[in-house]
């Protein structure tokens, strides 16, 4: 930018934008894809569904899959509190690719009824059968002790990834935690609702999920 008199500063350079009506902004995440003509019928009858199993002391849990991480002393944007001189050493590169990479692979787990969150984490692949594991490892460690007159057990998720509608893996491994006895449920009745979630549903659910983790 230039003015009349020659060649502007960046501060200059801020205040006439400002001036004029402009601001840093970030990205907004508010364009959507094609919505399903029976959206709003869906998220009504989830929303039912929820209530119904609430009214009857059931227990009801969002799932989802949180982004994979990387293993390692990979630098981090941010600073924090250190005696001088002495800053925590890591990598000269922050990506790394190939098979031996470790990752870590949180599934995480929102108690509705309870408002609580817990997460599994794995480091191999983010599969079906891991999904379903960690849902009976929450139901093992936490789900039992907070429902422990459950007879059923809502699950809400998300149309894809490890948890896709698609794949018979899904439906076979719930199933099988429907019918067995790790649960602790006899003769479990298991719902499960796998209808895609709209960005702010899905982004509150993350957010009670994922709340207590950085």
């Amino acid at each position: 930018m230039a003015v009349p008199d020659g060649p502007a500063a960046v501060p200059t350079v801020g205040r006439l934008l400002r001036e004029n009506g402009f601001s840093l902004q970030g990205n907004a995440k508010t364009l959507e894809g094609k919505q399903h003509p029976e959206r709003d019928a869906q998220f009504r009858y989830i929303n039912e569904q929820v209530k119904d199993h609430q009214a009857a002391g059931e227990p009801a849990i969002s799932v989802d899959t949180k982004k994979r991480e990387q293993l390692g002393r990979l630098p981090n944007p941010g600073r924090e509190w250190r005696p001088k001189g002495d800053p925590i050493e890591v990598e000269d590169y922050s990506f790394f690719t190939g098979p031996e990479v470790e990752q870590a692979i949180p599934y995480g787990i929102y108690d509705i009824s309870a408002n609580t969150g817990w997460v599994n984490v794995g480091i191999d692949h983010d599969t079906s059968t891991f999904a379903v594991a960690s849902i009976r490892r929450w139901w093992q460690a936490r789900g039992r002790l907070d429902h422990p007159d459950a007879s059923r057990l809502l699950i809400i998720a998300d149309a894809g990834g490890s948890n896709g509608y698609r794949f018979r893996v899904w439906k076979a491994e719930l199933a099988a935690l429907a019918d067995s006895r790790l649960t602790g449920m006899t003769e479990a009745q298991l719902d499960d609702l796998t209808r895609r979630l709209a960005p702010a549903q899905a982004a509150w659910a993350e957010q009670r999920r994922a709340s207590g983790l950085s």
